[in-house]
């Protein structure tokens, strides 16, 4: 780059190299040294893959349960959001539109800490769900049960980021071009085959966005599962604090961490892929 145009630059690199600095100090050199030193014994030395052995022996169980907990919430959070859009885009009664997207978008506003709070309230066995379908004669008090587990971990996820995916979509919904919409119902399609084979292609980019990026917020939750299951298996984010505060055992909770940091990379490249493809096909 010549001398002018990097004149022309400078304000824009001064800008933008304290946001870099703290970027790199804060969050880029933390992740390499915990990714670097899962591979540490620092007890004896050297590197190898002790650390991953002791966390699968150890925490094997817990770490299907994560993927299978995280993958489940996605794919529900995903349904979800897109039958919450499509109504809020192809729903015909503006009263209920309205009403929905009032009510929506209130447990954004919840932290998860709360948010876990409030299920374990919920869903305890002698908690308010239960209460309320034995006042109705649905539930005997006799077979009343808790579901302070994995599907309370479940239920607390969909409910916390299903208004967030929900306004992605919705917005990029609301940012088609009606004209399609309008002619498949000149034609006599239905809402549900509208939704489907008209508007869902046209922002399957936004709702991938949506999906990765609730994946990734449920498999770095903390509270939820820590709150929610009171024994084991777990998911891996309590294990990590465990055997830190527990045992000062930094290296299978590094180890833990390579794992989560995998789960998130692989979200990260299948999203890359859906858009690359994406992005070469004719338009």
């Amino acid at each position: 780059m010549d001398a002018p145009r990097l004149s022309r630059h400078l304000p824009l690199v001064a800008l933008l190299l304290p946001a870099l600095l703290m970027v790199g100090l804060l969050f880029v050199y933390p992740l390499l040294f915990s990714l670097a030193y899962a591979f540490r014994d620092e007890a004896q030395g050297g590197w190898h893959l002790g650390n991953f052995t002791k966390a699968f022996a150890l925490y094997g169980a817990d770490v299907s349960l994560t993927v299978g907990v995280t993958l489940l919430s996605t794919a529900l959070v995903g349904l979800f959001a897109v039958a919450v859009a499509g109504y809020l885009t192809l729903g015909e009664n503006p009263r209920a539109v309205a009403v929905l997207r009032w009510i929506y978008r209130w447990p954004m506003f919840i932290p998860f800490v709360v948010a876990a709070q409030l299920m374990r309230t919920f869903l305890a066995k002698s908690g308010m769900l239960n209460n309320a379908l034995m006042s109705l004669g649905l539930l005997e008090p006799l077979n009343a049960m808790s579901l302070l587990d994995w599907r309370g971990v479940v239920v607390t996820f969909v409910w916390k980021q299903l208004p967030f995916a929900a306004l992605l979509i919705s917005g990029a919904m609301a940012a088609m071009d009606r004209s399609l919409i309008e002619s498949a119902r000149g034609l006599g399609a239905g809402r549900l085959r509208i939704l489907v084979e008209i508007v869902l292609p046209q922002v399957s980019a936004t709702v991938w966005v949506s999906l990765i990026l609730s994946f990734v917020t449920m498999l770095s939750a903390l509270s939820v599962p820590m709150m929610i299951i009171a024994g084991s298996p777990t998911m891996i984010t309590v294990d990590m604090a465990w055997r830190v505060n527990s045992y000062g055992d930094y290296g299978v909770a590094n180890a833990l961490g390579f794992v989560s940091f995998a789960m998130s990379g692989a979200a990260a490249w299948f999203y890359l892929r859906q858009g690359v493809r994406e992005g070469g096909q004719p338009k």
